[in-house]
């Protein structure tokens, strides 16, 4: 099959994917935005048409005619040379155009998208932009999810989303993976898709560590909760003191404990309230949480680079053990080895910087990554909400240290 049909084909296939994650929402869930950096589910449906209209259609398909002016100024999310748009914290205004309207504009765009590859001379540079789109939509998809579950967590009846949906499984006993000292080599290689900043393939030397075999577990991290971890400044970095104090944080997002000092934890997971699996990994957590953890351990946080070293040393396929839906979502089973595939996103303790040879590209495709390389840590791995396809050793995920409404988790290092 040739690389225009494998994308026509993809097409369809992510497109009804998203439509089935929003399929079990009522019409007030898809309109929500409890905190900013949640964006309703209609506004994901709406954005992720407007991508495929904005810089595929309207340049290339003759005559084509745009459902509604206005969407451009709804649905565009951060590109500042795609013109003015909704500011993000004020999405969850938009109860107009309703779901409804918002799956017909989907569906607009889906057919004019037959259209233009039916008809359209397109180059490899188009292909390239409509692979692109493709992996923003995944993006979403997973963001959908992550989405999804804050909005469902913050009612007080704590509904489920589906009944089936698996975030974790248990973690085996832990080892430490050596990393020895050396020169190697990171970053994406080979044919395959990639975001633009896994690009820049290149050398960097590490000392010699190890690295644990998986990521910290709620048992563990109950430990911390135990010994007064969220209490003692001593293991906190600055911000994250602050960060504890303001918001007066006392465990991981979601968790819930029953009446009484020594209630049952509990917590919310997409397929409801459930009591803690000690032996899953602890997820829901911030860097700040993720790095006062490791210091509490004596131990540390990897960089990315150790974690990209450790899995080309020890881990380099996706093991057997992962089983995979149909919608690309990953469905954790216990792994038999290392782990280092999609539980739960890591934080390393490595700042989101270019990688050497890093070059932004003109337009609104050199806004997708490069100009958020500020404030922001990086994670590696991927989690129960993301799709299969994004699952590889150089793929770099990125958000402020105090966020954790992601699947974001722990793993530990330390210096030899």
């Amino acid at each position: 099959m040739s690389r225009e049909q494998r994308l026509i084909d993809a097409y369809s296939h992510v497109r009804q994917q998203t439509l089935e994650l929003v399929a079990p929402l009522s019409s007030e869930d898809c309109c929500s935005q409890p905190i900013d950096d949640v964006s309703p589910p209609k506004w994901h449906l709406g954005h992720t048409s407007w991508f495929f209209e904005t810089f595929l259609l309207k340049p290339n398909l003759p005559d084509y005619r745009v459902c509604d002016e206005r969407y451009a100024y709804l649905f565009n999310s951060y590109y500042e040379s795609a013109g003015p748009r909704v500011l993000r914290s004020q999405r969850g205004r938009l109860t107009r155009p309703d779901i409804d309207a918002v799956k017909a504009y989907r569906e607009r765009v889906d057919a004019s998208m037959q259209l233009l590859f039916l008809e359209a001379d397109l180059s490899a540079e188009h292909w390239q932009l409509i692979e692109l789109g493709l992996n923003h939509e995944q993006q979403h998809q997973e963001l959908l999810l992550t989405d999804i579950k804050y909005i469902l967590g913050c009612n007080p009846l704590l509904p489920a989303y589906q009944s089936v949906f698996a975030e974790q499984a248990e973690a085996q006993s832990q080892g430490w993976l050596a990393i020895p000292e050396g020169l190697y080599e990171i970053g994406h290689q080979g044919a395959k898709f990639c975001f633009d900043n896994e690009q820049g393939r290149h050398k960097t030397f590490i000392h010699a560590a190890q690295i644990a075999s998986r990521p910290v577990t709620n048992r563990e991290y109950l430990e911390f909760i135990a010994d007064g971890g969220y209490q003692h400044f001593e293991h906190w970095l600055s911000d994250g003191w602050a960060w504890v104090q303001q918001e007066q944080i006392k465990a991981p997002l979601y968790w819930h404990q029953t009446e009484g000092s020594e209630g049952e934890w509990q917590l919310f997971t997409l397929s409801g309230l459930k009591s803690l699996d000690l032996d899953a990994p602890v997820t829901h957590v911030s860097y700040y949480e993720a790095d006062a953890y490791a210091a509490w351990r004596g131990a540390r946080l990897p960089t990315e680079q150790e974690w990209e070293v450790a899995v080309l040393l020890h881990q380099p396929q996706i093991p057997e053990q992962a089983v995979f839906m149909d919608k690309h979502l990953y469905q954790p089973q216990a792994p038999s080895g290392p782990d280092f595939w999609g539980n739960v996103w890591e934080w390393t303790q490595s700042a989101y910087l270019p990688y050497p040879g890093f070059n932004k590209r003109e337009g609104a495709v050199g806004e997708y990554n490069g100009k958020f390389m500020c404030n922001q840590m990086v994670l590696r791995g991927g989690s129960c909400a993301t799709p299969r396809d994004h699952i590889r050793a150089s793929y770099r995920n990125f958000f402020q240290p105090d966020k954790r409404w992601q699947f974001t988790g722990i793993r530990l290092a330390c210096s030899q």
